[in-house]
């Protein structure tokens, strides 16, 4: 059980399991592979996983991160920041690009025809590319400034003044986002339930 001990190496086991496991449903239910809309299938699945990891993020950041660092002293923000943030918020960002982008394909592949459920996924689809040019926009731009300016303080260097209205830009972009996603996500989930 080595592979659970390494992120990646779990991540790969898990798309592993579900090969064997989408073989043995297709046997079980005797469905032929052909009959499959494999194409949509796997960009929904690419959608699904993708959005899981940039709105759990985003939740993370939101309701455990903002209060956590807050709480720490300045010579810990030296460590934690420069550590944690810029794989949190690679994931966080490359997340939202992939569930836009895979969002985008999946409803000109199956909504742009039109119908009450397109008009709900479109609300939402709407609402996330909102999010994603926050995201790309606002929120990693000054995160990126934030982590420069606390690396180097970690070395010496004092941090700049602007810093604070950097964090506080990015939160609240980070908290539009938050807000939205609430909405957004009832317009993703009703779409296929609106007739």
């Amino acid at each position: 059980m080595k592979f659970l001990e390494d992120p990646m190496q779990t991540m790969g086991a898990g798309f592993a399991l579900a090969v064997v496991l989408i073989v043995a449903y297709l046997g079980m239910a005797g469905i032929s592979a052909g009959d499959a809309d494999w194409f949509g299938i796997i960009v929904r699945w690419v959608h699904f996983l993708a959005g899981i990891t940039w709105i759990g993020l985003l939740y993370f950041f939101n309701l455990i991160n903002a209060a956590f660092l807050k709480s720490l002293d300045g010579p810990t923000k030296n460590v934690v920041i420069p550590k944690l943030m810029p794989s949190a918020l690679n994931w966080f960002r490359h997340g939202a690009t992939v569930t836009v982008l895979a969002g985008l394909i999946l409803y000109f592949k199956l909504y742009s025809h039109g119908g009450t459920g397109a008009y709900a996924l479109g609300i939402g689809g709407l609402l996330g590319l909102i999010m994603m040019g926050n995201v790309h926009g606002i929120i990693w731009p000054n995160q990126k400034k934030i982590i420069a300016a606390v690396s180097a303080a970690a070395q010496g260097t004092p941090a700049p003044p602007e810093m604070a209205q950097w964090g506080r830009t990015a939160l609240l972009a980070s908290r539009v986002n938050f807000m939205l996603s609430i909405p957004m996500l009832f317009f993703m989930g009703a779409g296929s339930h609106i007739k």
